[in-house]
């Protein structure tokens, strides 16, 4: 027959008054025991609490952002009456039978089938019953998995120390991750680190080896000291005792039995848990993106708080894998690169050590991603530019009459803009899936700018509907407010692709990144005069080198080259701009 269960909040350890940062089940879903109902997170743990019986849930009596300690309820269940059923224990007396009853039936009493279970385990009281030990100075002792509740085979993901490391008492020595919690575990004494027993992807139980410890000193004797001598008397039988009276207490009839969730880790026992990550998730969901090989930090949440939920992760993943790359923020991917080595060049002379700019950071990040997440094709090419040249000087005296200094990067800018205005893929962005383009019916190019800070590329917006003077004086004033540190975020946003010159310092060639989510970059080097065959015979012409980088998801090589001839064709003969 069915019943109706209250289930409670069971033994956390000393933690109370914990938020609920997550409800994983709904009114009139079915669940199994040991199914995850819901998560709590306090400033050293994210624990999921499992149900301790299977049925429907009637209700809920928790939400989101409620804080509850051990012993509140958390929801009511309808259970099939198969797990209640339990015949009770051969070796409970009658006797023991009518005191529990009678406990249960004193005012104020609660019923022992209402009470969540909080005793630890055998083996846990056994070990806190244990005289603390004090190693004397200079003693080596061996550190042991401590008792951390009724985990078993927890898998180290991560190791926080290494041999020859000197170590305070409380340090975290290396981090396991079950389904249901992350644990971070204590030294329990100050030294040096002589020998390490575990490796990422271990698996570790009570009293195994953690590493040896040469000590500095006394230990202070509040806790005992874990070493191995101590945990040899827990035995099989002691982890396999059989529950307290409360747990094995005769019913009456007709009385519901509540079965206990399992007692989770007690803080006294594990210490520090999961503290200092910025991902808010769980540890389920810790353990998806690690397989992926996520970096949680850019993966946006969309659960409460930010929470980043399993559907997340899996949508960063579809997300990059559609785009060829990850859209996260500071230039992370979706999978792990070997970290650089750390060298000492200190080792080899003298040395200084500046931290970089602001704008070099930020444009770092976003130029590594760019390089990581865009398969790039560089297009190079040459345009002759004597006839512009010529008619650019003619002009500078006009220009010079209305205060503006005329160089040969607006006549560039009109030309590019002319050609990506007849090939609008040039122009256009990938959508979000990597599945459609955007084609954009506005023509705004950004153009790197050199400051002592580092290099920005500030947006001239309408290129096409403006003159050569207006583009100049333009191009100035934007200048100036780079090099001076004002320009604002709008001045540097909106922009479908970008010229970098480098012509008033030289080079030859070179290969421009992709200033993603635009598609293409024009790269621009010196000119310089070549002997030009004209069908006659050699004469003197100003080339112009051109580097044309493109993302080759969006534009075809053959795309790319005439890109450059059509650029070449425009800024050869500057009536073509007028067709």
């Amino acid at each position: 027959m069915a019943t109706v269960e209250d289930i409670l909040l069971p033994d956390i350890g000393d933690f109370s008054d914990v938020e609920v940062i997550e409800i994983l089940v709904a009114p009139g879903d079915r669940i199994e025991a040991e199914q995850s109902i819901l998560s709590l997170e306090s400033d050293k743990a994210t624990i999921e609490i499992p149900a301790p019986l299977a049925g429907v849930i009637r209700a809920l009596k928790v939400k989101v952002g409620d804080r509850v300690s051990q012993g509140d309820l958390l929801m009511t269940l309808e259970t099939d009456g198969a797990g209640s059923e339990e015949a009770p224990s051969k070796e409970t007396s009658a006797g023991e039978g009518g005191s529990a009853q009678a406990e249960a039936s004193e005012p104020g009493a609660v019923p022992a089938t209402a009470r969540p279970v909080s005793p630890a385990p055998a083996s846990a009281q056994a070990s806190k019953s244990t005289a603390p030990r004090t190693p004397s100075g200079g003693e080596t002792i061996s550190v042991v998995l401590p008792d951390i509740g009724d985990f078993v085979d927890i898998p180290v993901i991560e190791v926080l120390i290494a041999p020859g490391d000197r170590i305070e008492v409380d340090q975290s020595l290396l981090t396991l991750e079950s389904d249901k919690a992350t644990m971070e575990i204590p030294s329990p004494n100050a030294g040096v680190v002589e020998e390490l027993a575990v490796n990422v992807g271990d698996t570790l139980n009570q009293g195994d080896l953690i590493l040896t410890l040469r000590t500095e000193g006394e230990v202070d004797s509040g806790e005992p000291v874990a070493t191995a001598e101590p945990m040899a008397a827990n035995t099989a039988e002691e982890l396999e005792a059989p529950p307290g009276p409360a747990s094995s207490v005769k019913r009456a009839p007709g009385e519901s039995e509540r079965r206990p969730a399992p007692v989770l880790p007690r803080p006294e026992d594990m210490a520090a848990i999961a503290k200092g990550r910025k991902a808010h998730a769980s540890p389920a969901v810790r353990r998806f993106a690690r397989e992926l090989g996520v970096d949680l930090k850019v993966v946006k949440g969309s659960g409460p708080k930010g929470r980043v939920l399993k559907d997340d992760v899996q949508g960063f993943v579809k997300q990059s894998l559609a785009q060829g790359a990850p859209s996260g923020a500071g230039g992370a991917l979706p999978f792990a690169l070997p970290a650089a080595p750390e060298i000492d060049f200190g080792k080899f002379g003298p040395v200084e050590v500046t931290e970089l700019s602001r704008i070099k950071k930020l444009s770092g990040r976003h130029l590594h991603r760019c390089w990581l997440s865009v398969p790039h094709v560089t297009q190079f090419d040459e345009a002759d530019i004597t006839s512009l040249e010529d008619f650019r000087k003619a002009q500078k005296a006009q220009a010079a009459e209305k205060g503006i200094k005329l160089t040969f990067v607006p006549f560039l800018l009109k030309a590019v803009a002319t050609a990506l205005n007849r090939m609008p893929v040039l122009k256009a962005s990938l959508t979000a899936d990597g599945e459609g383009l955007v084609l954009k019916h506005f023509t705004h190019i950004g153009v790197a700018v050199d400051t002592p800070q580092g290099l920005v590329v500030p947006v001239v917006r309408d290129v096409d509907k403006k003159g050569i003077f207006a583009l100049a004086a333009e191009l100035s004033e934007l200048g100036e407010k780079a090099r001076a540190g004002k320009l604002l975020p709008g001045d540097m946003q909106g922009g479908c692709f970008s010229i970098s010159s480098l012509g008033g310092i030289g080079g030859t060639a070179f290969t421009p990144i992709v200033n993603a989510p635009e598609v293409a970059i024009l790269g621009v080097s010196r000119a310089t005069i070549k002997p030009v065959w004209n069908g006659q015979t050699f004469e003197p012409r100003l080339m112009l080198p051109l580097s044309l980088s493109y993302d080759h998801r969006v534009v075809d090589g053959a795309d790319g080259a005439r890109f450059t001839s059509l650029l070449g064709e425009l800024l050869g003969d500057l009536r073509q701009l007028l067709l």
